[in-house]
């Protein structure tokens, strides 16, 4: 499975109150493209008060439980970049949000492409610093295809 991220499903220079703020922002991306129904927002939610989606390193990757695949409509990713970063938990700041919709077995493949393109510290930091979201998404998808 290839993995192209879209511009229109990159959101630069995003503020947040709080995690949940920045989930609903990668969930309304997904939604907005058609990658899942309103709803998967609300479970996007809901999996992050019963386990933290922190990956470490300024990143988050929230997605839906698994109760919500039937509002998947097709695999996608949102990115969210937030420059002041938004509190995970116990002062772990997220400075990117990864947003997954993904079909059947889609996700586990998803989150070991996104996993290798942001554990490379260099990476993470040009994803953090983008100006553009043709740049941001340039960077996920040479990361993809690595």
């Amino acid at each position: 499975m290839s993995l192209t991220i879209a511009e229109s499903m990159v959101k630069l220079n995003a503020q947040a109150a709080d995690k949940f703020e920045a989930i609903r922002i990668a969930g309304e991306l997904l939604v907005q493209g058609g990658h899942a129904d309103a709803a998967y927002v609300d479970k996007m939610i809901e999996r992050e008060q019963t386990l933290s989606t922190y990956m470490g390193s300024g990143l988050a990757i929230p997605h839906g439980t698994n109760e919500s695949k039937s509002l998947i409509r097709s695999t996608g990713l949102s990115v969210v970049q937030l420059p002041e970063g938004v509190d995970f938990g116990e002062g772990e700041l997220a400075y990117v949000v990864v947003g997954i919709a993904a079909l059947g077995d889609d996700h586990l493949e998803l989150l070991t492409n996104v996993a290798m393109v942001c554990s490379e510290e260099e990476n993470l930091q040009r994803i953090i610093n983008a100006t553009s979201a043709a740049e941001l998404a340039q960077l996920f998808n040479e990361g993809a295809e690595e």
